[in-house]
Protein backbone atom coordinates (compact mmCIF):
# COMPACT_ATOMS: atom_id res chain seq x y z
CA UNK A 1 0.00 0.00 0.00
CA UNK A 2 2.86 2.36 0.82
CA UNK A 3 4.39 1.73 -2.61
CA UNK A 4 1.10 2.60 -4.32
CA UNK A 5 0.71 5.83 -2.34
CA UNK A 6 4.36 6.78 -2.91
CA UNK A 7 4.05 6.11 -6.65
CA UNK A 8 0.81 8.09 -6.83
CA UNK A 9 2.32 11.05 -4.95
CA UNK A 10 5.41 11.01 -7.16
CA UNK A 11 3.25 11.05 -10.30
CA UNK A 12 1.15 13.85 -8.87
CA UNK A 13 4.24 15.99 -8.20
CA UNK A 14 5.60 15.32 -11.70
CA UNK A 15 2.29 16.27 -13.32
CA UNK A 16 2.04 19.42 -11.20
CA UNK A 17 5.56 20.55 -12.13
CA UNK A 18 5.21 19.84 -15.85
CA UNK A 19 1.80 21.51 -16.02
CA UNK A 20 3.16 24.79 -14.66
CA UNK A 21 6.11 24.72 -17.05
CA UNK A 22 3.79 24.24 -20.04
CA UNK A 23 1.45 26.96 -18.85
CA UNK A 24 4.19 29.55 -19.32
CA UNK A 25 4.31 29.08 -23.10
CA UNK A 26 6.97 28.18 -25.57
CA UNK A 27 10.15 30.15 -26.13
CA UNK A 28 9.26 33.48 -24.58
CA UNK A 29 11.07 33.40 -21.26
CA UNK A 30 10.10 35.26 -18.15
CA UNK A 31 10.25 38.80 -19.54
CA UNK A 32 10.57 38.38 -23.30
CA UNK A 33 7.90 37.74 -25.81
CA UNK A 34 6.09 40.14 -28.02
CA UNK A 35 5.55 43.58 -26.70
CA UNK A 36 5.22 47.10 -28.00
CA UNK A 37 8.14 48.12 -30.08
CA UNK A 38 9.16 49.06 -33.56
CA UNK A 39 8.86 45.65 -35.20
CA UNK A 40 8.90 45.56 -38.97
CA UNK A 41 5.37 44.54 -39.98
CA UNK A 42 6.83 42.33 -42.73
CA UNK A 43 7.43 45.25 -45.13
CA UNK A 44 10.01 47.17 -43.11
CA UNK A 45 7.80 50.16 -42.35
CA UNK A 46 7.26 51.60 -38.92
CA UNK A 47 4.04 50.27 -37.37
CA UNK A 48 1.29 52.75 -36.64
CA UNK A 49 2.45 54.91 -39.54
CA UNK A 50 1.31 52.44 -42.22
CA UNK A 51 -2.27 53.73 -42.02
CA UNK A 52 -1.05 57.27 -42.74
CA UNK A 53 -0.09 56.53 -46.36
CA UNK A 54 3.28 58.27 -46.10
CA UNK A 55 5.12 59.51 -49.14
CA UNK A 56 8.57 58.09 -49.88
CA UNK A 57 10.10 61.38 -48.73
CA UNK A 58 8.20 61.27 -45.42
CA UNK A 59 9.25 57.65 -44.84
CA UNK A 60 12.91 58.52 -45.50
CA UNK A 61 12.81 61.54 -43.19
CA UNK A 62 11.11 59.59 -40.39
CA UNK A 63 13.61 56.75 -40.78
CA UNK A 64 16.45 59.27 -40.55
CA UNK A 65 14.92 60.83 -37.42
CA UNK A 66 14.55 57.38 -35.87
CA UNK A 67 18.13 56.38 -36.64
CA UNK A 68 19.52 59.59 -35.16
CA UNK A 69 17.38 59.12 -32.06
CA UNK A 70 18.71 55.58 -31.62
CA UNK A 71 22.30 56.84 -31.93
CA UNK A 72 21.64 59.57 -29.34
CA UNK A 73 19.91 57.29 -26.85
CA UNK A 74 22.21 54.26 -27.08
CA UNK A 75 24.86 55.69 -24.70
CA UNK A 76 22.14 56.71 -22.24
CA UNK A 77 20.50 53.28 -22.40
CA UNK A 78 23.88 51.60 -21.93
CA UNK A 79 24.63 53.79 -18.93
CA UNK A 80 21.15 53.13 -17.50
CA UNK A 81 21.74 49.37 -17.82
CA UNK A 82 25.09 49.74 -16.07
CA UNK A 83 23.65 51.86 -13.25
CA UNK A 84 20.83 49.38 -12.66
CA UNK A 85 23.39 46.61 -12.29
CA UNK A 86 25.42 48.78 -9.94
CA UNK A 87 22.31 49.48 -7.85
CA UNK A 88 21.50 45.77 -7.71
CA UNK A 89 24.99 45.03 -6.44
CA UNK A 90 24.74 47.76 -3.81
CA UNK A 91 21.52 46.25 -2.50
CA UNK A 92 23.07 42.78 -2.37
CA UNK A 93 25.93 43.86 -0.10
CA UNK A 94 25.98 42.56 3.45
CA UNK A 95 25.49 46.09 4.81
CA UNK A 96 23.98 48.26 2.04
CA UNK A 97 25.20 51.86 2.20
CA UNK A 98 22.31 54.27 2.01
CA UNK A 99 24.32 57.18 0.59
CA UNK A 100 25.64 55.14 -2.34
CA UNK A 101 22.21 53.65 -3.09
CA UNK A 102 20.53 57.07 -3.05
CA UNK A 103 23.27 58.54 -5.28
CA UNK A 104 22.90 55.77 -7.88
CA UNK A 105 19.10 56.10 -7.79
CA UNK A 106 19.46 59.83 -8.50
CA UNK A 107 21.72 59.05 -11.45
CA UNK A 108 19.15 56.57 -12.79
CA UNK A 109 16.37 59.16 -12.45
CA UNK A 110 18.51 61.70 -14.29
CA UNK A 111 19.18 59.24 -17.11
CA UNK A 112 15.49 58.36 -17.30
CA UNK A 113 14.61 62.06 -17.55
CA UNK A 114 17.13 62.55 -20.35
CA UNK A 115 15.75 59.56 -22.24
CA UNK A 116 12.19 60.83 -21.83
CA UNK A 117 13.22 64.26 -23.15
CA UNK A 118 14.81 62.65 -26.19
CA UNK A 119 11.66 60.56 -26.76
CA UNK A 120 9.54 63.71 -26.64
CA UNK A 121 11.84 65.46 -29.10
CA UNK A 122 11.66 62.41 -31.39
CA UNK A 123 7.86 62.38 -31.38
CA UNK A 124 7.67 66.11 -32.06
CA UNK A 125 10.17 65.80 -34.93
CA UNK A 126 8.11 63.00 -36.50
CA UNK A 127 4.92 65.04 -36.14
CA UNK A 128 6.58 67.92 -38.01
CA UNK A 129 7.17 65.62 -41.00
CA UNK A 130 3.46 64.76 -41.24
CA UNK A 131 0.72 66.74 -42.91
CA UNK A 132 -1.98 68.25 -40.66
CA UNK A 133 -4.37 65.42 -41.65
CA UNK A 134 -1.78 62.79 -40.80
CA UNK A 135 -1.05 64.51 -37.49
CA UNK A 136 -4.75 64.39 -36.62
CA UNK A 137 -4.81 60.67 -37.42
CA UNK A 138 -1.75 60.00 -35.26
CA UNK A 139 -3.25 61.93 -32.37
CA UNK A 140 -6.50 59.99 -32.67
CA UNK A 141 -4.52 56.71 -32.64
CA UNK A 142 -2.70 57.83 -29.49
CA UNK A 143 -5.92 58.99 -27.81
CA UNK A 144 -7.68 55.70 -28.55
CA UNK A 145 -4.74 53.64 -27.44
CA UNK A 146 -3.65 55.51 -24.35
CA UNK A 147 -0.11 55.65 -23.09
CA UNK A 148 0.34 52.10 -21.83
CA UNK A 149 1.74 49.05 -23.54
CA UNK A 150 -0.79 47.23 -25.62
CA UNK A 151 -2.23 46.73 -29.06
CA UNK A 152 -1.78 48.74 -32.19
CA UNK A 153 0.81 48.33 -34.86
CA UNK A 154 3.22 45.44 -34.91
CA UNK A 155 5.03 44.65 -31.71
CA UNK A 156 8.73 44.10 -31.54
CA UNK A 157 10.31 41.54 -29.30
CA UNK A 158 10.97 42.71 -25.78
CA UNK A 159 9.22 44.62 -23.04
CA UNK A 160 9.02 47.94 -24.90
CA UNK A 161 8.37 51.13 -22.96
CA UNK A 162 5.48 52.26 -20.84
CA UNK A 163 4.77 55.31 -22.98
CA UNK A 164 5.34 53.84 -26.42
CA UNK A 165 3.16 55.18 -29.24
CA UNK A 166 4.39 52.42 -31.55
CA UNK A 167 6.08 54.87 -33.87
Amino acid sequence: MKKVILTFMTMLVIVALTTTSFAHGWGQGMRGGRGPGYGNCQSGELPGLAALHLTADQEARIKSIRESQLKETKPLNDKMFSKRGELRLLWLQQNPEQEKIVAVQKEIRSLRDQLQDKQTNHRLAVLKVLTPEQQTKVQSFAAARGFGPGGGGCGGYGPGTRDNWNW
